[in-house]
């Protein structure tokens, strides 16, 4: 396994990250493809003996059953100060009034509903989920210095905006002597490149870290337009996603497994080796459901693409409705 600096930080992370959202409950969480606690355990061990010290998380992912599975695994299976817990905060947790949102009020309540899951005292990295329209920028912002000087969390993410709304809140940030955003979770793949235009400049430009979800288009490009698989076929969110571009996303898909073939790796393996050659891509967030995801994801580090193979892949690409910033 490869570390690297966490962007313009001291943090050491893994070149991959193992997100979570797919663990959690079956049966009560939107995805129907997770995996229980049971069987989310042993890709959380299988992560840790590969190396990889980089967990991602979020409050909202079936609804706490995530966080509560991770804490648990790494309790058992890791010491705290080795790895590296992400959790995010932002979209609704509860019915009534202050159950959603980045106020004080709900940052307050959600870090600490956070550590009680994760069954930590601090949050390494915590990430707000989305742009609160309807917050003042400068209560989230204080807020969120505040849980760093309290010790609760290390450093702060973003995850899912507008180049501008990330910018406003870095200058809002330095203007008042605050804690500043380290890392950009954005959603980035072959097939979905709109951060290219704004976001990854200005985060290359500032060394913000980029943690891409999604790297792997909800499995769209790890297999055969004609082959199928349950979350393909019950992921409502991913369809979402891509499934008004699927006529202009075919070829570059076919393209993926074009090279893959030629250079005799997978096609996630392709997929994967894109984003790490992007100079501020950190560690792309796995959304590993089996120990064989994992295996592959790790090859991917060995794989170097060439300057004319990157650009087989990506000169087909049309631009896209833009997804993830509200």
């Amino acid at each position: 396994m490869e570390y690297v600096k966490f962007g313009n930080t001291g943090l050491d992370v893994s070149r991959l990250s193992l997100g979570t959202m797919g663990f959690g409950d079956p049966v009560n969480w939107v995805h129907r493809w997770a995996l229980n606690e049971t069987d989310s355990r042993p890709v959380i061990k299988k992560a840790l003996d590969l190396g990889i010290n980089f967990f991602d998380t979020a409050n909202m992912y079936a609804n706490g059953v995530s966080e509560e599975i991770l804490g648990n695994a790494l309790k058992d299976f890791a010491r705290r100060e080795e790895v590296v817990i992400e959790t995010k905060v932002f979209w609704k947790m509860f019915d009534g009034p202050n159950a959603a949102g980045l106020s004080r009020k709900a940052i307050m309540t959600e870090v600490d509903n956070s550590l009680r899951r994760l069954r930590t005292d601090y949050i390494d990295i915590y990430v707000v989920h989305r742009w609160d329209y309807n917050t003042p920028i400068e209560e989230t912002m204080e807020a969120l210095h505040d849980l760093v000087k309290m010790g609760k969390v290390r450093y702060l993410g973003a995850s899912n905006m507008y180049a501008w709304q990330f910018q406003k809140a870095q200058n809002v940030a330095e203007k008042h002597g605050w804690t500043k955003f380290v890392s950009m979770q954005d959603h980035l793949n072959l097939i979905y490149r709109e951060e290219e235009r704004e976001m990854l400049p200005y985060c290359e430009d500032t060394n913000i870290a980029i943690t891409p979800y999604s790297p792997l288009a909800a499995g769209r490009l790890t297999r055969d337009r004609n082959e199928s698989s349950l979350r393909l076929e019950t992921d409502k969110v991913a369809v979402s996603k891509y499934g008004s571009t699927e006529d202009v996303d075919a070829i570059i898909i076919d393209r993926v497994g074009e090279v893959a073939a030629e250079k005799n790796v997978s096609r996630s393996d392709i997929a994967l080796a894109w984003l790490l050659q992007k100079k501020q891509v950190v560690a792309p967030i796995i959304g590993a459901t089996k120990m064989s995801h994992l295996d592959t994801a790790v090859k991917a580090l060995s794989v170097n693409l060439t300057p004319e193979e990157v650009h087989y892949l990506e000169e087909a690409y049309q631009p896209h409705p833009v997804v993830g910033a509200n």
